[in-house]
Formats: structure tokens, sequence, C-alpha cells
């Protein structure tokens, strides 16, 4: 940590206290929570970008993977779904993959000219068929099971914590797939690729029912920390409720939200500590030596390709965690949430407000921009409020303003790149 760290994340805590005192400490723990859940995905931006110099626009698609791996880890199976096509289902993703496997495996074994072409294409082409005509027929019996709340297959029924790694081996699992294909790129081609791929993997979460119930969403997803109602139910929360005379209803929902931050809190630091150690490690002054010069290093023998694959997928295994975290604590799966303003551009403003390359830097960016997502439009209305204090309430200029508030949001993250970049333009905490 540098001098300036204790400070600016001393002056944070001080926001979000804050916020505690003058608007409700549900409000202030909320913006904590998914401040510390925006941290972590920056933290895996900073990772492609301030170690390796990879611009990666497809964030969106590596945390919709961790939501997805929260419904298929947790929640428990639909046994009926199952009955009438889940082994149908598998068998014909079974017969897709298998078709497109054999095909590559035969093509460069097939003698040169159109016949191997034409041998391929036909072989694509009957197995697409043949998996569409299978899993087109399952789907249709998967969905129409009592479709008001469950159409879909379920999951394994794990325990929910469980879902986190998984959702970071989903999303590492695609950055691999996407690096391999996208990595050879020019940055601008990389960016538009990862963006188009990310766009992709949320319209199959949005019109695959039988997986994620599409639009419908899936809700009552399971939690690692109890439930509201079970504590204000439970006698020895509300003698202690009763001994510091709070609210129940209230301190019950504080207390949900405080269990949540420790185990944010407590991902955080593994994950800071671990990219630390990294950083500082030979191989994270070889990234860096990369990131500045890669005809150099590769003329140095470094592999170039294989870091750059090797840091991709990292960096998307966090955005993965990060999914699942937020999913988690949302408690529902919502494929249509996930849209690029979230989930890209505001991540790659954290990342460059906090201080490209600096991983506490990532983290103070990640506070700092949702603290500012979520209370500039309260504080734009009141503003607002001060600034027409003599006008009535139905007063034509007051009502204007009012209804474009909203638009404070993105005025204050142009405002806050402007300033960053003209006065501080390697960040808050620049690398060192």
């Amino acid at each position: 940590m540098t001098g300036r760290t204790p400070l600016y994340f001393a002056l944070m805590a001080l926001l979000i206290i804050g916020v505690g005192l003058i608007q409700s400490w549900n409000t202030a723990l909320f913006i904590l929570n998914f401040g510390l859940i925006s941290a972590i995905m920056a933290l895996g931006v900073n990772l492609q970008w301030g170690y390796a110099g990879l611009f990666n626009v497809g964030v969106m698609g590596f945390v919709a993977l961790g939501g997805l791996a929260v419904v298929l880890t947790s929640v428990s199976p639909v046994g009926p779904a199952w009955e009438a096509g889940g082994m149908k289902v598998l068998f014909a993703l079974a017969i897709g993959v298998f078709a497109i496997a054999a095909a590559v495996v035969a093509y460069p074994r097939l003698p040169k000219g159109r016949l191997r072409g034409l041998i391929v294409a036909a072989w694509i082409v009957a197995g697409f068929f043949l998996f569409r005509w299978l899993f087109d027929d399952a789907v249709e019996a998967i969905e129409a099971i009592d479709p008001s709340v469950t159409g879909y297959l379920g999951g394994a029924g794990l325990p929910v914590l469980l879902s986190w790694p998984v959702g970071a081996l989903f999303a590492a699992g695609a950055g691999w797939i996407i690096a391999k294909t996208a990595l050879g790129l020019r940055s601008d081609y990389l960016a538009i690729a990862t963006l188009g791929i990310a766009e992709i993997i949320v319209a199959a979460l949005k019109n695959e029912g039988w997986l994620t119930r599409g639009v419908k969403n899936v809700n009552g997803l399971p939690r690692p920390v109890p439930y509201e109602i079970d504590l204000q139910t439970n006698p020895v929360f509300l003698s202690w409720m009763e001994s510091i005379g709070a609210d129940p209803v209230t301190a019950s929902s504080v207390v949900v939200k405080l269990l949540y931050a420790a185990l944010f809190g407590a991902v955080i630091i593994i994950l800071v500590t671990l990219m630390q150690l990294a950083l500082n490690s030979p191989w994270g002054r070889m990234m860096r030596a990369i990131r500045d010069n890669e005809v150099s290093a590769e003329a140095m023998g470094k592999d170039v390709t294989g870091r750059h694959l090797q840091i991709f997928v990292l960096g998307a295994a966090i955005c993965g965690l990060a999914g699942a975290m937020m999913t988690t604590l949302d408690g529902q799966l919502t494929p249509g949430s996930y849209q690029p303003l979230r989930f890209t551009f505001l991540i790659w403003v954290m990342v460059i407000v906090g201080g490209s390359g600096n991983n506490w830097g990532a983290v103070l960016g990640g506070m700092l921009i949702w603290f500012l997502w979520v209370e500039v439009e309260p504080i734009g209305a009141w503003l607002i409020d001060v600034v027409t204090i003599g006008l009535d309430d139905g007063h034509p200029i007051k009502e204007g303003l009012l209804s474009r508030v909203a638009y404070m949001r993105n005025l204050t993250m142009g405002l806050i790149l402007l300033l960053v970049l003209r006065f501080s333009p390697r960040g808050l905490l620049p690398e060192r």
C-alpha cells in the first residue's frame, strides 16, 4: 500500500457511515455489499488490463455465467422436468458436441480438395438437424412442466457457497475458448470479439428457458446466511434486540447484510493477497514486461501468447466469481438485467479511476464508483429541491428537472472520468 491508500479507504468508510447516519443503515450496507462485488469485478478486469494490457469488454458475459452457476449448483432438480426431457436434452447436446469434434478431427485427415469441404459440411449439417430434432422436442416438454413456477431442469441441489468457485470455473472455461480464438487479434478487434461473445452468452440465458427460465427469472435461490424471518422468530435474537432496544425487523435485515459483507470482505482479502503476491513475483514482473513491450519480451524467449491466455482466463474466473456472489446476494437470476452499461462500462470506469495496475486501486475504484452510482440520483434530487425552493411542487421547471435527475448518473460518470484523466491520469492509486 502507498501512503495515500489508508486515507482514501478511510474516506470511503466515512462516506458509507454518512449514508447510514443520514439515510439508513440498510442503504449503507446495500452500497457496501454491491461495492465489494463491483470491486471484485474490477480486480478481474485489472488483472487482464493492468497486468497484461488485454482490452476485454466482455465482462458482462463472464458475470452472467457466474450467475448461471448459482442456479445449476444450488437449485434443487425439478424431477418432472427431468422425466419429461432431461436425458433427451443431454443426449442431444452430446450429439452436437460429437458432430463438431468429429468434424474438427476429421478435416485435416481427409484428402485435400473440394470433396473434403463437402464431406465435412454435409456431416455438420446432418449433425445439426439431428441435434435440433432431438433438442427442440425435449425443450418443449421441459418448458411445459408448470411453467409459472418451474419450466426448467433446476440444478444439483448443492450448498450455494459451492456455486462461487463453480462460477469461476464456468467463466474460466468460456475465457479459455474466447482467448484461444481471439487473442491473436489486434486490441480493437479483441474488444469487439469479447463484447460480441458476451452478448451471445446473455442472449442464450434469456432464451434458453429449459436452463434458466429465460426472462421469467429464477427466484428464491438458496442463501449462505439466515433469512430475516428466521431471525425475527429466533428467541435468542429477539432477546438480544430487546436488550439493546432495537427493532427486530430492521435489525434482522442489517444483520443479514453484515454477514454478507463479512463473506465478501473475506473473498476480497484473499484475492488481493494472492494478486499482490503474484504481482511482486517473477511471474508478475514478466507479465508487466510483456505488457510494456511484447517484442522485447518475445525476443527474450517469453511465451507471450501463452501468458496472455493464462491471465485472460484468470481475469475471467474472477469476474465469474463476482457474478456468482452477486446472484447469491440478489437471491434470483435475472438474465434481462445483464446490461453492458452496468457490467462493462462501469467496471472499466472503476479500474481507470482507481488506478490501472494497482489492486488496491481497483478495489477503491469499485467502491467509490458504485457509491456514486447509487447516491448521485438522491443527491441530485436534493440539489434540485434546494435550487427550486421558491417554486411550487407542480411547477413545470421543477417537475422537468426532477424527471431528468436519473441522467445525473451518466453525467457524473463522465465528469469523474474527465477530472481523473486531467488531474490524475494514472488513477487515484497509480501503479508503482
